[in-house]
């Protein structure tokens, strides 16, 4: 049988994917239906997805980006591909995905698409974070030159560092940190995602190499 390598995987499974657009959309139809995406189905999950909607619509229309930043986003040259895991039930994907869909339109070289975690279980397991199924994760691939050039996630740098620091004093994240880290993803208004996914593009794309 033949072996199929983790570009090979990343490119089909990109060339399949969402749109942001598309995406959206399904989460709707399922909420429509009392359901949420994902393979396990809850009340609770449901009610995360109509909450991340409400979030991603309001980000959709409050977000701003500086013009230092659009401009780095607006001269990135090469052609990338973003493809993101997520699930409309994670409430960091809420927060992120309105930001990298702003930070794609800005540039025509650069085409956002969106999987969902738990029906593409081998793309997921290639991409772990601490050996765990965290989303949102994005995978960056140079599509003239077909390579990986970075993964990102599941949170902002400085979030990841809360995260961290939280499990250390407290062992486990709990409904105090939760508040917390929406509240941070509030007053950060998509600056650290910018930043974080800025400097991958101009370091490891390296795009005047």
């Amino acid at each position: 049988m033949e072996t199929v390598s983790l570009i090979q995987l990343v490119l089909e499974e990109f060339q399949q994917a969402m749109r942001y657009d598309e995406y959206k959309n399904l989460i709707d139809s399922l909420l429509a239906e009392n359901k949420s995406t994902g393979a396990n189905q809850s009340e609770q999950l449901t009610m995360y997805s109509s909450l991340n909607q409400r979030r991603m619509k309001r980000w959709e229309k409050t977000l701003k980006i500086s013009p230092e930043a659009k401009e780095k986003i607006e001269a990135f040259p090469k052609k990338m591909g973003w493809l993101v895991i997520s699930e409309g039930w994670c409430g960091d994907a809420a927060h992120i995905l309105p930001v990298l869909q702003k930070m794609a339109s800005f540039n025509k070289n650069i085409d956002l698409r969106i999987v969902l975690r738990d029906e593409h279980e081998k793309l997921m397991n290639e991409f772990l974070t601490n050996g765990g199924k965290s989303i949102p994760k994005l995978i960056m691939i140079d599509l003239a030159e077909e390579k990986i050039i970075a993964d990102w996630g599941p949170r902002p740098s400085a979030a990841t560092k809360m995260v961290e620091k939280y499990k250390k004093d407290h062992g486990s994240l709990d409904a105090d940190f939760k508040e917390e880290l929406q509240l941070w993803y509030n007053k950060d208004k998509g600056k650290t995602v910018v930043e974080d996914i800025t400097k991958i593009l101009y370091t490891e794309a390296q795009p005047f190499g």
